[in-house]
């Protein structure tokens, strides 16, 4: 059965674990992202790990900073973007990294959410060959990053930067990564806290927001 209600968000412990068990239906999915609750599979097999951090990493499109490095290969890349023209092989691509928390369960999840319309991908292609990307789940209009890869220098940021201008001409200022990391850190992403991050999501619901057709 999938999960229809979850706890409170607020009532998630020190670390950020709401919840544990349950499946990974799209129902189950939904009702998560629009909670800001997200499922962090330990190892292949073992229960379900739902989350919601004391603290979470968002990235303000108006705040985001490019090196002078990054800069230079945007003017001069020429490679070719995409919107889910290839989640499937996204996916795979960002969880054949190791070690990884995408499980083959995981994986296959997400790939039933990208074909209900709830999960999307970027891509970036050499001529026919994948080089980066990057995928995350849309729910009422806000957007949660949750894995990228790159193959070629810069081509991972190159798909962040396309999504956030896409974002933003859908009216979409801001986009939650979830937990920071030193790569996003370094592009201008932040942490807010938990209250903070759930007032924007109501926020955001409110504008009645559609980020891909």
């Amino acid at each position: 059965m999938p999960i229809v209600r979850f706890p409170d968000p607020k009532e998630a412990g020190p670390d950020g674990l709401l919840a544990v068990g349950g499946d990974l239906h799209p129902i189950s999915l939904m009702n998560a992202y629009r909670q800001g609750i997200f499922p962090w599979p330990i190892e292949e097999g073992e229960p379900l790990l739902w989350f919601s951090p004391p603290e979470r990493g968002v990235l303000d499109f108006s705040e985001i900073h490019i090196p002078k490095s990054l800069k230079k290969f945007l003017k001069k890349n020429s490679f070719r973007i995409s919107f889910d023209e290839a989640f499937d092989q996204v996916i795979e691509a960002c969880a054949s990294g190791r070690p990884t928390w995408i499980t083959n369960e995981l994986t296959e999840a997400y790939k039933v959410f990208h074909r209900e319309g709830h999960a999307h991908s970027v891509e970036v292609w050499d001529g026919d060959e994948l080089v980066g990307g990057l995928y995350g789940v849309e729910s009422d209009g806000s957007f949660a990053g949750e894995s990228m890869f790159h193959l070629r220098p810069n081509t991972s940021k190159l798909a962040l930067l396309k999504l956030a201008e896409h974002l933003q001409t859908r009216g979409l200022h801001w986009m939650d990564i979830q937990v920071m990391t030193p790569h996003m850190k370094a592009l201008g992403a932040k942490l807010i806290p938990r209250k903070e991050f759930l007032n924007r999501l109501v926020l955001t619901r409110s504008q009645g927001l559609r980020l891909f057709d």
